[in-house]
Protein backbone atom coordinates (compact mmCIF):
# COMPACT_ATOMS: atom_id res chain seq x y z
CA UNK A 1 0.00 0.00 0.00
CA UNK A 2 1.26 3.49 -0.83
CA UNK A 3 1.88 6.11 1.84
CA UNK A 4 -1.41 7.62 2.98
CA UNK A 5 -1.67 11.40 3.05
CA UNK A 6 -3.47 13.41 5.73
CA UNK A 7 -4.98 16.61 4.33
CA UNK A 8 -6.68 19.40 6.30
CA UNK A 9 -9.32 21.23 4.26
CA UNK A 10 -9.61 25.01 4.24
CA UNK A 11 -13.16 25.94 3.18
CA UNK A 12 -13.08 29.66 2.43
CA UNK A 13 -15.89 32.24 2.47
CA UNK A 14 -15.27 35.99 2.52
CA UNK A 15 -11.59 35.44 3.22
CA UNK A 16 -12.09 33.30 6.32
CA UNK A 17 -12.11 29.56 7.00
CA UNK A 18 -15.63 28.33 7.71
CA UNK A 19 -17.18 25.01 8.67
CA UNK A 20 -20.76 23.81 8.46
CA UNK A 21 -23.04 20.99 7.40
CA UNK A 22 -23.66 20.65 3.66
CA UNK A 23 -22.18 24.14 3.15
CA UNK A 24 -24.80 25.85 5.37
CA UNK A 25 -25.00 27.00 9.02
CA UNK A 26 -21.42 28.15 8.64
CA UNK A 27 -19.21 29.18 11.56
CA UNK A 28 -15.87 30.92 11.53
CA UNK A 29 -12.81 28.72 12.00
CA UNK A 30 -9.96 31.17 11.64
CA UNK A 31 -7.53 32.94 9.35
CA UNK A 32 -6.52 30.76 6.38
CA UNK A 33 -2.84 31.73 6.35
CA UNK A 34 -2.39 31.24 10.09
CA UNK A 35 -4.16 27.88 9.91
CA UNK A 36 -2.12 26.77 6.90
CA UNK A 37 1.15 27.50 8.68
CA UNK A 38 -0.03 25.70 11.82
CA UNK A 39 -1.07 22.64 9.81
CA UNK A 40 2.29 22.46 8.06
CA UNK A 41 4.05 22.64 11.41
CA UNK A 42 1.76 19.85 12.68
CA UNK A 43 2.85 17.54 9.86
CA UNK A 44 0.05 17.84 7.30
CA UNK A 45 1.09 16.31 3.98
CA UNK A 46 -0.95 18.73 1.88
CA UNK A 47 -3.69 21.31 2.22
CA UNK A 48 -6.86 21.65 0.19
CA UNK A 49 -8.46 25.08 -0.22
CA UNK A 50 -12.05 25.22 -1.44
CA UNK A 51 -13.75 28.53 -2.19
CA UNK A 52 -17.21 27.26 -1.32
CA UNK A 53 -19.10 30.21 -2.82
CA UNK A 54 -17.15 30.68 -6.05
CA UNK A 55 -19.25 28.47 -8.33
CA UNK A 56 -22.52 29.56 -6.71
CA UNK A 57 -21.60 33.23 -7.20
CA UNK A 58 -20.25 32.65 -10.70
CA UNK A 59 -16.71 33.85 -10.02
CA UNK A 60 -13.21 32.49 -9.72
CA UNK A 61 -11.33 31.54 -6.58
CA UNK A 62 -9.77 34.47 -4.74
CA UNK A 63 -6.21 34.49 -6.07
CA UNK A 64 -4.92 36.73 -3.30
CA UNK A 65 -5.62 34.15 -0.61
CA UNK A 66 -3.91 31.43 -2.64
CA UNK A 67 -0.80 33.60 -3.01
CA UNK A 68 -0.69 34.40 0.70
CA UNK A 69 -1.00 30.76 1.71
CA UNK A 70 1.51 29.39 -0.78
CA UNK A 71 3.92 32.15 0.17
CA UNK A 72 3.79 31.01 3.78
CA UNK A 73 4.03 27.21 3.42
CA UNK A 74 6.16 24.67 1.57
CA UNK A 75 3.73 21.72 1.45
CA UNK A 76 1.47 21.34 -1.60
CA UNK A 77 -1.79 23.28 -1.79
CA UNK A 78 -4.66 22.00 -3.91
CA UNK A 79 -7.28 24.61 -4.83
CA UNK A 80 -10.85 24.15 -6.03
CA UNK A 81 -13.91 26.30 -6.54
CA UNK A 82 -14.97 28.43 -9.49
CA UNK A 83 -12.49 27.03 -12.04
CA UNK A 84 -14.28 27.69 -15.33
CA UNK A 85 -11.48 27.70 -17.90
CA UNK A 86 -7.92 26.62 -18.62
CA UNK A 87 -6.95 30.22 -17.92
CA UNK A 88 -8.39 29.92 -14.41
CA UNK A 89 -6.24 26.82 -13.86
CA UNK A 90 -3.19 28.68 -15.11
CA UNK A 91 -3.80 31.62 -12.76
CA UNK A 92 -4.07 29.33 -9.75
CA UNK A 93 -0.93 27.42 -10.67
CA UNK A 94 0.93 30.69 -11.20
CA UNK A 95 -0.29 31.79 -7.75
CA UNK A 96 1.46 28.78 -6.26
CA UNK A 97 -1.18 26.02 -6.22
CA UNK A 98 0.30 22.56 -6.75
CA UNK A 99 -2.97 21.10 -8.02
CA UNK A 100 -6.32 22.44 -9.16
CA UNK A 101 -9.68 20.79 -8.55
CA UNK A 102 -12.27 20.59 -11.31
CA UNK A 103 -15.68 21.22 -9.72
CA UNK A 104 -19.07 22.42 -11.04
CA UNK A 105 -17.86 23.90 -14.36
CA UNK A 106 -16.20 20.62 -15.36
CA UNK A 107 -19.47 18.80 -14.77
CA UNK A 108 -21.27 21.20 -17.08
CA UNK A 109 -18.43 20.92 -19.62
CA UNK A 110 -16.27 17.81 -19.03
CA UNK A 111 -13.94 18.78 -21.90
CA UNK A 112 -12.39 21.26 -19.47
CA UNK A 113 -10.63 18.31 -17.80
CA UNK A 114 -9.16 17.19 -21.15
CA UNK A 115 -7.94 20.69 -21.93
CA UNK A 116 -6.40 21.32 -18.51
CA UNK A 117 -4.70 17.91 -18.32
CA UNK A 118 -3.29 18.28 -21.82
CA UNK A 119 -1.82 21.68 -20.99
CA UNK A 120 -0.59 21.23 -17.42
CA UNK A 121 -0.35 17.45 -16.91
CA UNK A 122 -2.71 15.02 -15.19
CA UNK A 123 -0.73 15.19 -11.93
CA UNK A 124 -1.95 18.78 -11.47
CA UNK A 125 -5.64 18.11 -12.15
CA UNK A 126 -7.99 16.78 -9.47
CA UNK A 127 -11.46 15.55 -10.40
CA UNK A 128 -13.76 16.80 -7.65
CA UNK A 129 -17.33 15.66 -7.08
CA UNK A 130 -20.09 16.38 -4.56
CA UNK A 131 -22.19 13.23 -4.44
CA UNK A 132 -25.51 12.41 -2.79
CA UNK A 133 -26.87 8.90 -2.35
CA UNK A 134 -29.91 7.91 -4.42
CA UNK A 135 -29.92 4.20 -3.51
CA UNK A 136 -27.73 1.65 -1.73
CA UNK A 137 -25.40 1.52 -4.71
CA UNK A 138 -25.77 4.80 -6.59
CA UNK A 139 -25.01 8.46 -6.02
CA UNK A 140 -25.92 11.62 -7.93
CA UNK A 141 -23.63 14.53 -8.74
CA UNK A 142 -24.60 17.90 -7.25
CA UNK A 143 -23.12 21.25 -8.29
CA UNK A 144 -22.92 24.83 -7.01
CA UNK A 145 -21.86 23.85 -3.52
CA UNK A 146 -24.32 20.98 -3.28
CA UNK A 147 -27.31 23.13 -4.25
CA UNK A 148 -28.27 21.73 -7.66
CA UNK A 149 -28.91 18.10 -8.63
CA UNK A 150 -27.63 17.14 -12.08
CA UNK A 151 -29.05 13.69 -12.71
CA UNK A 152 -25.50 12.49 -13.42
CA UNK A 153 -24.27 9.28 -11.81
CA UNK A 154 -21.33 10.17 -9.58
CA UNK A 155 -19.29 7.02 -10.11
CA UNK A 156 -19.72 7.18 -13.87
CA UNK A 157 -18.68 10.84 -13.82
CA UNK A 158 -15.42 10.29 -11.92
CA UNK A 159 -14.50 7.28 -14.06
CA UNK A 160 -14.97 9.53 -17.10
CA UNK A 161 -12.96 12.31 -15.43
CA UNK A 162 -10.00 9.95 -15.02
CA UNK A 163 -10.31 8.88 -18.65
CA UNK A 164 -10.20 12.55 -19.60
CA UNK A 165 -6.99 13.14 -17.66
CA UNK A 166 -7.73 13.76 -13.98
CA UNK A 167 -4.77 12.41 -12.04
CA UNK A 168 -6.52 12.28 -8.69
CA UNK A 169 -10.09 12.31 -7.33
CA UNK A 170 -11.62 14.17 -4.39
CA UNK A 171 -14.83 12.45 -3.32
CA UNK A 172 -17.12 14.59 -1.17
CA UNK A 173 -20.27 12.98 0.25
CA UNK A 174 -23.12 15.42 0.83
CA UNK A 175 -24.82 12.82 3.03
CA UNK A 176 -21.98 12.81 5.55
CA UNK A 177 -20.61 16.36 5.13
CA UNK A 178 -20.16 17.95 8.56
CA UNK A 179 -22.04 15.14 10.29
CA UNK A 180 -18.88 13.61 11.79
CA UNK A 181 -20.42 10.13 11.59
CA UNK A 182 -17.80 8.67 9.25
CA UNK A 183 -16.98 8.78 5.55
CA UNK A 184 -19.35 7.20 3.02
CA UNK A 185 -17.40 3.96 2.72
CA UNK A 186 -19.70 2.47 0.08
CA UNK A 187 -19.15 5.51 -2.15
CA UNK A 188 -15.39 5.35 -1.65
CA UNK A 189 -15.33 1.63 -2.48
CA UNK A 190 -17.48 2.18 -5.56
CA UNK A 191 -15.03 4.79 -6.85
CA UNK A 192 -11.70 3.28 -5.78
CA UNK A 193 -12.61 -0.08 -7.31
CA UNK A 194 -13.15 1.55 -10.71
CA UNK A 195 -10.11 3.82 -11.06
CA UNK A 196 -6.33 3.54 -10.87
CA UNK A 197 -5.61 7.04 -9.54
CA UNK A 198 -5.43 8.23 -5.91
CA UNK A 199 -8.79 8.82 -4.21
CA UNK A 200 -9.13 11.44 -1.46
CA UNK A 201 -11.86 10.69 1.09
CA UNK A 202 -13.77 13.81 2.12
CA UNK A 203 -16.70 14.55 4.45
CA UNK A 204 -17.71 12.82 7.63
CA UNK A 205 -14.65 12.26 9.82
CA UNK A 206 -15.63 12.44 13.48
CA UNK A 207 -13.09 10.23 15.24
CA UNK A 208 -9.78 8.50 14.61
CA UNK A 209 -11.39 5.22 13.54
CA UNK A 210 -13.06 6.95 10.61
CA UNK A 211 -9.72 7.77 9.00
CA UNK A 212 -8.62 4.15 9.24
CA UNK A 213 -11.92 2.92 7.81
CA UNK A 214 -11.59 5.23 4.80
CA UNK A 215 -8.27 3.61 3.94
CA UNK A 216 -8.81 0.00 5.00
CA UNK A 217 -12.44 -0.34 3.91
CA UNK A 218 -12.94 2.49 1.43
CA UNK A 219 -9.71 2.17 -0.51
CA UNK A 220 -8.76 5.83 -0.06
CA UNK A 221 -5.22 7.02 -0.77
CA UNK A 222 -5.66 10.17 1.32
CA UNK A 223 -7.97 11.36 4.08
CA UNK A 224 -9.28 14.90 4.29
CA UNK A 225 -11.03 16.62 7.19
CA UNK A 226 -11.96 20.13 8.27
CA UNK A 227 -14.09 20.66 11.39
CA UNK A 228 -12.34 17.93 13.37
CA UNK A 229 -8.94 19.54 12.78
CA UNK A 230 -9.97 23.21 12.97
CA UNK A 231 -11.33 22.95 16.50
CA UNK A 232 -8.62 20.65 17.81
CA UNK A 233 -10.85 17.65 18.46
CA UNK A 234 -8.30 15.49 16.61
CA UNK A 235 -4.84 16.53 15.44
CA UNK A 236 -2.89 15.58 12.34
CA UNK A 237 -0.19 13.78 14.40
CA UNK A 238 -2.89 11.77 16.20
CA UNK A 239 -4.35 10.61 12.89
CA UNK A 240 -0.95 9.60 11.57
CA UNK A 241 0.00 7.73 14.70
CA UNK A 242 -3.37 5.94 14.77
CA UNK A 243 -2.93 4.83 11.16
CA UNK A 244 0.71 3.83 11.64
CA UNK A 245 -0.16 1.71 14.67
CA UNK A 246 -2.57 -0.23 12.47
CA UNK A 247 -0.06 -0.97 9.76
CA UNK A 248 -0.85 1.95 7.44
CA UNK A 249 2.16 3.69 5.90
CA UNK A 250 2.23 7.44 6.65
CA UNK A 251 4.79 10.24 6.62
CA UNK A 252 5.59 10.90 10.28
Amino acid sequence: MSTIRVIPALDIKDGRIVTGVNFVNLRDAGDPVECAVAYEQAGADELCLLDIMASHEGRGTTIGIVKKITGAISIPLAVAGGVRSVEDVERLLEAGAAKVGMTSPSIRRPELINEAAARFGSQRIVGTVDAKRTSDSSWEVYINGGRIATGIDAVEFVVDAVARGAGELLINSLDTDGAMTGYDLALLRAVSSQVNVPVIASSGAGKLEHFYEAVAQGGASAVLAATLFHFGEVTVPQVKEFLRARGISVNL
